[in-house]
C-alpha cells in the first residue's frame, strides 16, 4: 500500500536508506540520515511517500524544488529509495506513479532524478517509467574512493 509517511516511519526509513548512503555510490552524501532528520523531512516536504507492505515502511519518495528561486518552481527533483525486500515487487513504479500523481496535481511541470552513472538499475528503471536522459555530468560524485557521473533524468507531467 502507498500512503503519505508518518513520523513513526523514520525509524523504519533510517534502517533500509542509511545502509545505501554508508555502502553504495547510489548517493554520493556519506551522511546517514538520523531517524530526527527524516521525521522533519516527513513534516517539511510536499509530498514524502511510503510503501507499506504491513510490516512498516519499506520504499520511500519524496520531492523538493529542483533548484532554487521562483523560476524552478514547477521543477521538482525526487528522491527514490526502496529497501532490498523491496526491490522487484513493483513498489518502486507504484511510489512513482503516486509520486507523480500528487506533483501533477500540484501544479508542477518537471519531475527530475539525478542517478547515479554507477547505477544502471536506476537508470534502466526512471526510463522504463518514461524518464528521458537529459543531462550527463561526468565525475561530479565522489564516493567509495572514486569518480561517480551524474545522470539527470527528466519526465514531462
Amino acid at each position: 500500500m502507498i500512503r503519505s509517511a508518518r513520523p513513526d516511519d523514520a525509524a523504519a526509513i533510517a534502517a533500509f536508506w542509511n545502509p545505501i548512503i554508508r555502502d553504495t555510490a547510489i548517493t554520493f552524501s556519506p551522511l546517514e540520515k538520523s531517524v530526527a532528520e527524516i521525521a522533519d523531512m516527513i513534516a517539511t516536504r510536499e509530498c514524502f511517500l511510503v510503501a507499506d507492505t504491513g510490516a512498516g515502511a519499506e520504499g520511500l519518495v519524496t520531492y523538493a524544488q529542483f533548484r532554487g528561486g521562483p523560476g524552478y518552481a514547477r521543477s521538482q527533483e525526487h528522491t527514490i529509495i526502496l529497501a532490498p525486500t523491496a526491490r522487484g515487487r513493483g513498489m518502486g513504479r507504484a511510489l512513482m506513479g503516486a509520486m507523480e500523481t500528487a506533483a501533477r496535481a500540484r501544479g508542477h511541470h518537471a519531475m527530475i532524478g539525478g542517478v547515479s552513472g554507477s547505477n544502471p538499475e536506476g537508470i534502466a528503471f526512471h526510463a522504463a517509467l518514461g524518464y528521458r536522459e537529459t543531462g550527463r555530468m561526468p565525475e561530479v560524485g565522489w564516493k567509495l574512493g572514486r569518480w561517480h557521473d551524474l545522470v539527470l533524468m527528466q519526465k514531462l507531467l
